[in-house]
């Protein structure tokens, strides 16, 4: 599905009819927020108009992962991106509403979870909502939360699962293997040289969640082609050497130059947590043994 981003109220045209909306951080686009989302495409649908999304700029914590594609992914026609500034975040619950909701978005139904909250000091609520949007013929229509066993599903349990190493059970949070995007820089080039063992130094943006530090299987794509290759992937400060702490990854069975490229990677197994070695032999020695395992995890041959 194609998706309309507007950056800011102003982006918006005039002319945009009318819509069914939802509004969140929508951090990660977990397995919860697809439920919401789903209910919101499906009101949508019912009704003839396209499904949008407000959401913002940045997350007040660590962000799970950027940009609207996962809400295109997830049924959403329309994503307006709204900067997280005070002014913004003073905005009473009222006129967030009305300018953005009931009059810039011409929603004819509101989707939220039932915990949103929303204006200034978040006194907004579901409740309130459906009181404004009430006399607009508005109808507001609050989703359940989605439970995993006795656990909500949500953004703050994915960022603990991802904290903890844990990354199984931070994909079976988001219903897909976490990943993250950058661009591949040059390094310091040890693993190459010293190590034998290339690999690709992405560049993550500030403030984007990482797993723990320590060694991972997964698979790292390249936007130019959208091959997903089999990798062992390195987090952290590479305490050996100390450097800082960086997403590394060794593609396996595969040497041409990634430098420039924009590529995404996936965390599906953990192997290990980070370590220190009496030397460089012992080091390069676990490093083969972590891509072993890789490849028999990832049945790469």
């Amino acid at each position: 599905m194609t998706v309309k981003r507007y950056d800011g109220l102003a982006a918006v045209p005039e002319d945009l009819g009318p819509t069914v909306a939802t509004v969140g951080m929508f951090d990660g686009v977990h397995r919860g927020h697809r439920v919401l989302l789903d209910r919101v495409a499906a009101e949508a649908a019912a009704r003839g108009v396209p499904a949008a999304a407000v959401t913002f700029d940045r997350h007040p914590l660590t962000v799970l992962r950027p940009g609207s594609e996962l809400l295109g992914e997830a049924g959403m026609e329309i994503v307006l991106v709204l900067e997280f500034t005070r002014e913004q975040s003073e905005v009473t619950a009222e006129a967030f509403a009305a300018e953005v909701l009931f009059d810039r978005l011409a929603a004819r139904a509101v989707v939220v979870g039932e915990n949103f909250r929303f204006g200034h000091k978040a006194v907004g609520d579901p409740v309130l909502l459906a009181e404004l949007g009430r006399p607009r013929g508005v109808e507001v229509v609050a989703v359940g939360l989605h439970a995993d066993g006795d656990q909500v599903v949500s953004s703050t349990r994915v960022r603990a699962e991802l904290a903890a190493g844990d990354v199984a059970a931070a994909a079976a949070s988001l219903g897909r293997p976490y990943a993250v995007e950058g661009e591949v820089v040059v390094g310091d080039r040890r693993g190459r040289t010293l190590l034998g063992v290339p690999t690709a130094n992405l560049e993550v943006p500030p403030g984007i969640a990482l797993p723990a530090d320590g060694v991972y299987a997964g698979h790292l794509t390249d936007q130019a082609d959208g091959v997903a290759r089999p990798a062992a992937i390195s987090v952290g400060t590479n305490p050996q050497f100390g450097t800082d702490r960086r997403v590394e990854a060794h593609v396996l069975d595969f040497d041409s130059d990634l430098y420039g490229h924009r590529v995404s990677v996936d965390f599906h197994h953990h192997l290990r947590d980070q370590a220190t070695f009496p030397g460089v032999d012992e080091l390069a020695a676990q490093i083969r043994a972590d891509i072993d395992q890789a490849r028999r995890l990832l049945g790469a041959g």
